[in-house]
């Protein structure tokens, strides 16, 4: 299929000693990198990209748990989460992504959560908006109006048709009551209903989407060498309807000198959150919380 021979791979879950088994259930890593490769200079104004930012990171990370029964989980990890990245102490967790790639970055969550990662999907600043547009927007309903100068958007409340360009300030902005918090929530809902619209057969089988689509995804979705479309097509269907979308239960904020800003997970609750989806267990109803 043409969408599936466009996509680029890499090998991201590269097996290192000492690596987690198998987990129950399915477990995918979905990544959002700042990187403004491929944008030109206009690009990068008209999406408000803010120009580069040295070495990429990963400005959104989404872990979306399949269990063998029963809904799916939407897990966002905070990119300042303060972890142990393995050969260079702890860090943020963004920080494993500009260190050593995608592999890094998923040994990182593995070690840090013992959850086995079993596919990975990747997307840029460059092909996010494209994506985007390329399936006919993607509808969102905002409780709140948003404006954000910096993100280039300005929404009103109420359901709406975003397109590729307000769906990338959408996901971006910290212009909320609760800034990055309300950020990942934001990332959560998105990333749901976009999946959702890729996969579904309004978009795989008809060639005036699905042609877009894989000329979008071509250079800016980046997949593990051993994924194919049919796992694509997995994680859209695993957030069709019901899905429990929280983020891993946080302790606090500190300041470290050299790294600046962290988030710590709570020494109680964040094991007891990865440990139940590590068993393909249902989350402990005290432990789902979306901001």
């Amino acid at each position: 299929m043409l969408l599936d021979r466009s996509l680029p791979r890499i090998d991201a879950l590269s097996d290192y000693e000492g690596r987690i088994g198998d987990t129950p259930g399915t477990n995918f890593l979905i990544v959002g990198s700042d990187s403004r490769l491929g944008l030109t200079p206009e690009q990068e104004a008209e999406l408000a990209t803010g120009g580069d930012t040295g070495p990429d990171r990963t400005d959104t990370i989404l872990l979306v748990h399949k269990p063998r029964g029963g809904d799916a989980i939407l897990v966002s990890v905070p990119r300042d989460s303060y972890v142990p990245i393995p050969g260079y102490g702890y860090e943020k967790i963004n920080a494993a992504y500009a260190f050593g790639g995608a592999p890094l970055l998923v040994r990182t969550l593995e070690e840090s959560t013992g959850v086995h990662i079993d596919h990975y999907v990747e997307i840029g600043f460059a092909g996010f908006a494209g994506i985007t547009d390329a399936v006919g927007g993607v509808d969102m309903c905002l409780e709140n109006p948003m404006s954000d100068p910096l993100a280039g958007i300005d929404l009103p409340a109420g359901c709406q048709k975003l397109s590729g360009r307000e769906a990338l300030g959408f996901v971006r902005s910290r212009a909320t009551p609760l800034a990055d918090l309300d950020r990942m929530n934001n990332q959560r809902q998105f990333m749901s209903a976009l999946s959702e619209k890729m996969a579904s057969p309004a978009t795989l089988l008809n060639p005036f989407r699905s042609i877009p689509l894989a000329r979008a995804m071509a250079g800016a979705v980046v997949i593990d060498e051993r994924d194919t479309l049919i796992d694509a097509i997995r994680l859209g269907l695993a957030l069709r309807g019901e899905t429990v979308t929280t983020t891993v239960p946080v302790g606090g904020f500190g300041d470290i000198a050299g790294i600046g800003n962290v988030l710590y997970w709570d020494v109680t609750d964040a094991p007891r959150f990865w440990s139940a989806i590590s068993r393909g267990e249902p989350l402990p109803p005290e432990l789902i919380t979306t901001g």
